[in-house]
């Protein structure tokens, strides 16, 4: 019996396009998912957000947003979600919270239109859903759907831009605030609190409409959903279902490049292997995490032949004046010169001073200073190599 859509939504669009396996296994055999650290952290931070947000506009408040009320609502979260564990993630929760709260300066309810809104198009024969994080009224003529993303890699100024989850969330706005002439599209990237804009054409949006009705069409009248291998099988909520996932962790191979002068045949291999690669060191960490947990419990653990243990690894840092002194007297150099020669600013500690800094001053005065910084730099540039799923075009 065919598959039939009762409603498409981008998460099920998106989960056919990375793996038509996992589409099947979610949505059709309906097994029960079992999502992992990442997704459940995701879900987790969302959740405390809609709280937070939905307290301003159900109490009419304006001001700072409430840090305290936002790590309470955190804690809450954390209680409530049984899957998350670690210290370390707990904290980075604290870290994007606190961020956040101070990133919003001051927040007005009127300004914000809804939290979750719900929304349905009619695309073709489909219905598709889906929910809005959040709708800010910027003025009078112009609104804006912010997105929260909780990843940990910032996507490319392209994937912003081509990105059918915002268009469908265009549509979905031109619908439900038919009166507002300007929608801006916003991608709040919280693990790195910088926000990610973009606008749509029309012909952006009949583009997307007409991808939307064609993928639906093709999931419904597919006669296998085969699995496809890539970067994100770790984060599957259907990993452990997969004969694939299970046969890339014992590093089983379908490609070999006998004929290095075949480079498709190169491309499929290497994709493969790197697809393999990465399933095994996210695996490897995992693992490791298990073993951590009972070291930190028992001290030691000897397992299947090894022994593993914690060991520290000492980082050195000079305190920079008493260091400089020291130079200047040893060297017989000048001080000028000494400084040319070892003082660089690190750029995880200019990052730290940057964040604090939002704490005494203005949004707009750190951004500037931190544009002002930037042109400061001094950048050195090296090859790496780059691999991205392109599409063939046949004459």
């Amino acid at each position: 019996m065919a598959f039939t859509n009762d409603h498409l939504s981008f998460s099920r669009l998106s989960r056919y396009e990375q793996c038509p396996l996992a589409f099947r296994l979610h949505y059709i055999d309906r097994l029960e998912a079992a999502p992992g650290l990442p997704l459940l952290f995701g879900k987790a931070i969302h959740a405390t957000l809609e709280d937070l947000l939905r307290e301003v506009l159900t109490l009419k408040l304006d001001g700072p947003l409430n840090e305290a009320r936002a790590l309470d609502l955190w804690s809450k979260q954390w209680m409530r979600e049984g899957g998350l564990h670690g210290i370390d993630v707990f904290q980075e929760g604290v870290s994007i919270l606190r961020d956040f709260c101070r990133d919003e300066g001051i927040v007005r309810h009127e300004s914000v239109l809804d939290i979750e809104r719900p929304f349905e198009l009619q695309i073709g024969r489909f219905l598709v859903v889906g929910a809005l994080d959040r709708v800010n009224a910027l003025d009078a003529e112009t609104i804006e759907i912010v997105d929260y993303k909780s990843n940990r890699v910032l996507f490319t100024r392209a994937e912003v831009d081509s990105s059918l989850q915002m268009s469908l969330y265009q549509l979905a706005a031109e619908k439900l605030w038919p009166w507002a002439k300007t929608i801006r599209l916003t991608f709040q990237m919280l693990r790195h609190s910088i926000r990610m804009e973009t606008t749509r054409s029309r012909e952006q949006l009949e583009t997307a409409k007409a991808y939307v009705a064609a993928l639906g069409e093709q999931i419904e009248s597919a006669a296998e959903f085969p699995p496809r291998l890539n970067a994100n099988c770790s984060y599957c909520d259907h990993k452990l279902q997969c004969p694939t996932y299970a046969e890339a962790l014992k590093g089983k191979r379908y490609v070999v490049a006998e004929n290095l002068a075949d480079l498709a045949l190169v491309a499929k291999e290497r994709e493969e292997v790197a697809a393999i690669a990465k399933l095994a060191y996210s695996r490897k960490g995992e693992l490791e995490e298990v073993l951590r947990a009972r070291i930190e419990k028992d001290g030691e653990v000897q397992a299947a032949g090894h022994k593993y243990s914690l060991f520290t690894i000492a980082n050195t840092t000079y305190p920079f004046e008493a260091t400089v002194e020291r130079l200047v007297e040893g060297s017989g150099l000048a001080r000028d010169e000494v400084l040319r020669k070892v003082a660089v600013i690190d750029k995880g500690a200019l990052e730290d001073l940057l964040k604090e800094s939002r704490k005494r001053l203005p949004r707009a005065q750190v951004a500037m200073l931190r544009a002002d910084v930037e042109t400061l730099a001094e950048r050195t540039f090296s090859q790496r190599f780059s691999s991205k799923a392109s599409k063939e075009v046949s004459s």
